[in-house]
């Protein structure tokens, strides 16, 4: 995943139900942005096989021995 930019963060901001302008989707870009550069050196090498929302209902299913 890289980076996202301010209009990439718009959308999702207004999917979540918070509105924002273009001052502060850039401002959620820039302060953000770091953590997303600070993983780039291993981007697409973590093994996530499931969907996060689904890991209550993996981890709450009993194991039958």
């Amino acid at each position: 995943m890289t980076r996202p930019t301010p209009k990439e963060i718009k959308p999702i901001a207004q999917i979540a139900g918070v509105p924002v302008d273009d001052e502060i989707a850039m401002r959620i870009s820039n302060s953000i942005g770091p953590a997303f550069e600070g993983f780039e050196a291993i981007a697409g090498t973590l093994p996530f096989d499931l969907e996060p929302a689904l890991y209550p209902v993996v981890q709450a299913q009993k194991v039958s021995k």
